[in-house]
């Protein structure tokens, strides 16, 4: 098991790659860096094995297969996984080990939006869209969660071993922090230096398509693990909706004595019959959910245990 294992995702990435297996190296020379290619065309294997990385290969596209592939085959004391474009200085990766190593943290983040990357990012939706993540998801979890979307953190051994990635592309690291949230694990913030991607150098994530799947992702998370909210917010909606609209046919029942729209009345009744199956669904799923949080404590038991084995 290695103590610091560093992994890198790369696709392309051949005018950076180089440089930051260098910076790793310096920065914590104990580690073992991992460089997972994911069908680059450049040369960016050559360059990274060049500067001493170990080369695996993910074959299937998208950053969250690679994490998949590198969360299932590595073992370390503490994982530190850092984007291969060079947006992400190195000063402090030091603090962020060891805040797992010696502090206990399950998943470090490493916070740009406190520092650098709103004047840094020349890319506006971007952030915007990272603002709005981080309200949404701090505002829906209760967290404070200071960068949803970095992709520089720090993990455990326990939580890489009990963390199931469904994620395909980079909605990854919405479902890594819902996930640290969801099971109360330890969760610190780290502010980092943030720098734009040097010319030439392009981001593979689409603002707009990438976009939606992450905003998809989190609500489809807050469904799987809020589901009494989740449905109650549909119940309360519909409810009201028949509310608002019955009203009016209420007042001219008591005035005339009349039912002149039954249609609306029929509709009323059904959009009321909804919202109460809607707040039955959720309870029944919100103890699923909370048998679910016991079972991972069972397996973050066995995880444990594991590790000191290997150790």
């Amino acid at each position: 098991m290695d103590k610091i294992a560093v992994l890198i995702p790369c696709y392309n990435e051949e005018q950076t790659i180089a440089k930051v297996v260098g910076d790793v190296r310096e920065a914590l020379p104990e580690a073992t860096v991992y460089v997972y290619d994911n069908n680059s065309t450049d040369r960016t294997v050559e360059l990274a094995r060049a500067r001493g990385a170990v080369i695996r290969y993910e074959h299937k596209q998208g950053k969250g297969n690679v994490i998949r592939r590198m969360f299932r085959e590595i073992d370390a004391q503490c994982y530190l996984m850092i984007d291969g474009d060079d947006t992400y200085p190195l000063n402090c990766a030091r603090e962020m080990a060891d805040q797992v190593l010696e502090h206990g943290a399950d998943m470090v983040v490493g916070d740009r939006l406190s520092s650098t990357y709103f004047t840094e990012n020349k890319r506006p939706f971007h952030n915007f869209g990272n603002s709005l993540m981080r309200a949404g998801i701090n505002g829906l979890f209760r967290t404070d969660i200071k960068d949803i979307m970095t992709g520089y953190r720090a993990f455990s051994y326990e939580f890489v071993k009990t963390f199931p990635v469904f994620s395909k592309g980079f909605e990854i690291e919405t479902e890594m922090t819902i996930h640290a949230v969801n099971y109360n694990m330890q969760v610190e913030n780290v502010v980092v230096e943030y720098r734009d991607r040097p010319e030439g150098s392009v981001s593979k994530l689409n603002t707009y398509s990438d976009g939606f799947r992450v905003i998809r992702k989190m609500l489809q998370l807050y469904r799987n693990y809020r589901p009494a909210r989740f449905f109650g917010a549909f119940c309360l909606l519909l409810v009201a909706a028949a509310v608002v609209l019955m009203l009016p046919i209420f007042r001219e029942y008591l005035a005339t004595g009349l039912v002149p729209r039954f249609p609306t009345l029929i509709v009323c009744g059904f959009m009321v019959l909804a919202g109460i199956q809607s707040f039955f669904a959720g309870m029944i799923l919100e103890v699923l959910a909370a048998k679910d949080k016991r079972d991972f404590e069972y397996r973050l038991i066995s995880v444990s245990a594991e590790k000191r084995k290997k150790a």
